[in-house]
């Protein structure tokens, strides 16, 4: 089971609805994003040649938590820094969840919401779940500040190699991965971010909190 720390922290398949706390919907359309190579992949691919769905947790767990996110939504920061961690206290470390996380990038902003999500599936390509976890975290704790230049250090600061990163973010490597977590989220009805399911029911919110998902998932938990 992974382990959690303050910087490291998980994803299930249970999604929480932005309601009117979030980043909304209306930006480029990401089919119109361009083909890059995504040669530099190193991971293990699905059969599509995309990525697998980040899981912290028990992959096992009869619970789901699902969660959508762009690194450029500050709704996002707020979730990520402020409800992870106690949902990683409560449920996450216990394995009482299944926890999954989905790109969505809406996109808030056209260059950083693709580029970081790149620079974490880099990090995932080479070091698997748990880093990929550790370094999200670590991307919206610099959320004001994320760049070609960032992704690299943060990568370097847990171990992974950050030129490699700093690469796949610019060169948008893993588009194809991320692309395919947003359709997963558009088939959903995801039009915001953060947006959290709890099984096969969205979280709704007007202020983004741990209490709404912790009654979802209890309730989840007695049926």
């Amino acid at each position: 089971m992974t382990r959690f720390t303050r910087r490291a922290f998980v994803a299930g398949s249970a999604a929480v609805a932005a309601g009117l706390a979030g980043c909304s919907s209306g930006g480029s359309d990401p089919s119109a994003q361009p083909e890059l190579d995504d040669n530099a992949s190193t991971a293990t691919p699905n059969t599509d040649g995309t990525l697998p769905t980040p899981v912290a947790g028990d992959p096992d767990a009869d619970v789901t938590v699902a969660v959508y996110e762009d690194y450029a939504c500050p709704h996002c920061g707020t979730y990520s820094l402020d409800v992870v961690p106690q949902l990683a206290s409560e449920y996450l470390q216990p394995g009482t969840i299944r926890y999954e996380f989905y790109d969505f990038p809406i996109p808030v902003d056209e260059t950083v919401s693709w580029q970081a999500a790149n620079a974490a599936r880099a990090v995932q390509a080479a070091a698997g779940a748990q880093a990929y976890f550790e370094y999200s975290e670590a991307l919206f704790a610099n959320l004001s500040n994320l760049s070609p230049e960032t992704y690299a250090s943060l990568a370097d600061d847990i171990g992974v190699d950050g030129t490699t990163v700093r690469q796949a973010a610019t060169d948008r490597t893993y588009d194809d991965t991320i692309r395919a977590a947003r359709q997963h989220g558009q088939d959903r009805g995801v039009s915001a971010t953060p947006t959290v399911f709890v099984d096969d029911s969205e979280v709704q919110w007007n202020e983004i909190a741990y209490e709404p998902i912790r009654t979802a998932i209890e309730d989840a938990k007695s049926q």
